[in-house]
Formats: C-alpha cells, sequence, structure tokens
C-alpha cells in the first residue's frame, strides 16, 4: 500500500514537473529576433520626448493630435483673437504651490484650533461635574458654552476651508495644471 502510494506521488511530481519544464519562456536570442523584426516594421519613428522638449513647453500641455476646426471667415479669426483675453501669466508653479500652501496651512491650524477648544471643553466638563458650589458651577457652565459656541465656528471654518482646497484643486485641474504643483 505505502509502495502505491510513493509512485503515484512520484508520478503526480514527475507530471508537474514537465508541465512546468514546457512552459519555460523563450530563449532570449529568440525574443532579440522578434523585437528586432517588429522594429523594422515600423515605418515612422516614434517621437521621443526629452528633459528639453519638457523645458521648451513651459509646463504647457498638448495633445498629439490637433482636433479638426471648420475654417472661420476672413476677419473672424482677428475679431476672436482681440476679444479672447490673453492667458495670465502670472499663474505660474509658484502661484499655484503658494495658493494651496496657504490654504492647507489655515487648515491646519483650524483643526489645530479645533483639537484646542475640544480638550478645554472636556476639562470644563470634567470641572462642572466635580464642583458642588452654585456660583462656580454658573461660571464655568458659561465658559463651556462660550468654548462649545466657538468650537461649531471653527468647525464651519474647516468646513470652508475644506471646500476652498478643493475648489483650488478642481480650477487647477481645469487650468491644465500639473498635479505635481499642488503637492
Amino acid at each position: 500500500m505505502k509502495r502505491t502510494v510513493w509512485l503515484l506521488i512520484t508520478a503526480f511530481a514527475l507530471g508537474m514537473a514537465s508541465t512546468a519544464w514546457s512552459q519555460t519562456p523563450p530563449p532570449l536570442a529568440e525574443v532579440a529576433k522578434k523585437e528586432a523584426d517588429r522594429r523594422k516594421a515600423i515605418k515612422a519613428p516614434a517621437k521621443v520626448f526629452t528633459n528639453e522638449d519638457v523645458a521648451k513647453s513651459k509646463g504647457v500641455m498638448t495633445s498629439a493630435v490637433a482636433p479638426a476646426v471648420p475654417a472661420a471667415p476672413a476677419g473672424a479669426t482677428e475679431q476672436a483673437a482681440a476679444a479672447a483675453p490673453p492667458p495670465d501669466p502670472a499663474k505660474d508653479e509658484a502661484y499655484w504651490r503658494g495658493r494651496i500652501t496657504d490654504a492647507q496651512e489655515r487648515l491646519r491650524r483650524a483643526r489645530m484650533f479645533a483639537d484646542a477648544l475640544q480638550t478645554r471643553i472636556n476639562v470644563l466638563t470634567a470641572d462642572f461635574t466635580r464642583w458642588d458650589d452654585p456660583a462656580q458651577r454658573d461660571v464655568i457652565g458659561q465658559q463651556r458654552r462660550e468654548a462649545l459656541a466657538e468650537l461649531d465656528a471653527v468647525n464651519r471654518d474647516i468646513e470652508a476651508l475644506t471646500k476652498e482646497i478643493a475648489d483650488i484643486e478642481e480650477e487647477a485641474r481645469r487650468a491644465g495644471v500639473p498635479p505635481g504643483w499642488l503637492r
């Protein structure tokens, strides 16, 4: 019985090994020959972009295929050019980085202030329950209500700042600003 089990295991292992052996990748020389044939079949070389090309574009993104534009009547292009405002050259990388960094810093400070207010509210709540003197409890209760009102205002500011950051990101996306400028 043991011998039969061992024979079955050995036969299974040899079958798996032969299957794995037949699925080995082709030799490197064969792959290189296929790639050389593929390259010879290409009629026109592809455009290779270099760092110089990127520097020349100054961050302006264009598509590889120009869209079909119907011919405009004579004089219409001059009127359109005069009516269209020129692009704002001041909206460069420094502009976008400064704008998003300022909004993110204000959001960070508002969140920190909200955390501090929450800590103060927690302390005032603990103090309120600890004191038996009604006069002292009234003072602590008033301070706690003021802190809660302030926390509510700060939470509204946080929501507004979060929306402002989302709006800046959307505006930058629509303007074609590279995402790296907003990091």
